[in-house]
């Protein structure tokens, strides 16, 4: 345990794979579709340890037993889900999906637009953690329309996780996050403060914080109240956390939320995983519905 740590106050019992644990791990399947095999049990006690502590617990197999038996744990059960869920995001992460965004998809879509009609585009990214996939896709549309594009656009983040729904939502990132940004769309797309609290963070513009909604969605639920006519869906690692079940009903799910020719873009890791008879794959990520 690190040294100052609130949690080294008490000496936990290591988690050896009870049946409390085989229970949890069955129950975050079931209600977020992530596999935790036997081999994960020292993440699951890594992340959990601060709820142990908080609780006055010695083990962590003792917290999940509260946790799945006794009632009125919900709202514990929802902050035990955030904390399960990897949460790893960045701004112009997998660049060349953001390329492709601004020279294949956005272009084709504006030449299907009847003549005299504004095309408007309806983008999603389905696990938004933080937003920066998000507001990385309303910068690249930004900058098409600077360049003399017309269209419309709104994007939607959803997620599992309502701290990084919260977070997403404030549009406030560290510097360190912003790193990979050109400094020219940095300068145009951020606000910096003078105030000591957001000293070292940029937020995002509030004409980009227009443009993108973020809502609580499950993809594990058997259905999504998101519009149907979705030109594009980001859904990049996450699959990968899904067992071949599971990953077949997500996508199924995705694509009724397609329009015709709609695009789904997934992560390097996922491309062999995609199977389903309404999408034909362009490139090795990149998914064009029928």
């Amino acid at each position: 345990m690190t040294q100052g740590d609130p949690a080294a106050s008490l000496m936990q019992e290591p988690l050896r794979g009870g049946p409390h644990a085989d229970r949890f791990r069955a129950l975050i399947r079931q209600m977020t579709g992530i596999s935790l095999p036997p081999g994960k049990i020292h993440l699951i006690e890594q992340r959990l340890r601060r709820r142990v502590t908080a609780f006055g617990l010695t083990d962590t197999e003792s917290y999940l037993q509260m946790l799945m038996d006794q009632p009125g744990m919900d709202e514990e059960l929802r902050h035990v889900i955030d904390l399960i869920t990897t949460n790893t995001t960045s701004f112009f992460r997998e660049s060349a999906h953001f390329d492709l965004l601004a020279t294949k998809i956005v272009p084709e879509r504006i030449s299907r637009t009847p003549p005299g009609q504004r095309a408007r585009l309806k983008l999603w990214s389905a696990a938004s953690s933080e937003g920066a996939e998000a507001f990385t896709m309303a910068i690249v549309l930004a900058e098409l329309q600077r360049r003399g594009m017309s269209f419309d656009y709104a994007i939607l983040g959803t997620d599992i996780s309502n701290r990084m729904l919260q977070r997403a939502s404030e549009a406030i990132y560290d510097d360190e996050q912003l790193s990979a940004i050109p400094a020219e769309l940095k300068a145009r797309y951020f606000m910096s403060g003078a105030h000591p609290s957001v000293a070292g963070k940029g937020r995002v513009v509030p004409e980009l914080r227009r443009r993108v909604q973020f809502r609580h969605l499950n993809l594990m639920d058997p259905r999504y109240t998101i519009d149907t006519d979705v030109d594009v869906i980001f859904l990049r690692n996450v699959l990968i956390y899904f067992d071949h079940a599971d990953k077949e009903r997500v996508v199924a799910r995705l694509v009724s939320h397609l329009a015709p020719r709609g695009f789904l873009i997934v992560g390097h890791a996922e491309s062999m995983v995609v199977r389903h008879a309404q999408l034909s794959q362009v490139k090795p990520t990149i998914f064009q519905k029928i």
